[in-house]
């Protein structure tokens, strides 16, 4: 199975991504189990790309966009990120905002991160999951 995470900065796609794939067994690099990738994946062509991935691998594929609908709670976490790759350079909340993210106009699972515990929001993701 290829879970593709997708969402803006600071709504807690690496958190939730890292978590899934530990209480899934799945792995990052594709070896005959399942991925779980996460990027903001902000554009339609890419989305595309991820899905048609996994169609051509003959997968199924689960898409979830991962949301912060709290603006205030989120302006919070994009302040107090720490960087895990190093030398990436991390948005700010005005580059945040104003990130070009085109809508998603396909069916899609949503996980609300806003007002959640990381378990509470790794357990709807779970169920998304099924």
């Amino acid at each position: 199975m290829l879970v593709v995470l997708g969402g803006l900065p600071a709504t807690g796609k690496t958190t939730l991504a890292r978590l899934l794939a530990d209480r899934t067994g799945a792995v990052h690099l594709r070896q005959g189990l399942s991925v779980v990738a996460e990027s903001v994946n902000p554009l339609a062509v890419t989305r595309d790309a991820w899905r048609d991935a996994a169609v051509r691998a003959g997968v199924p594929y689960v898409e979830v966009e991962v949301v912060c609908s709290d603006p205030v709670e989120h302006r919070r976490r994009v302040g107090a990120r720490s960087v895990d790759i190093p030398d990436l350079p991390l948005p700010g909340w005005e580059q945040n905002v104003e990130r070009e993210y085109e809508r998603w106009h396909r069916e899609r699972a949503v996980v609300d991160t806003a007002g959640r515990s990381v378990e509470e929001s790794l357990g709807s993701l779970l169920r998304v999951l099924g």
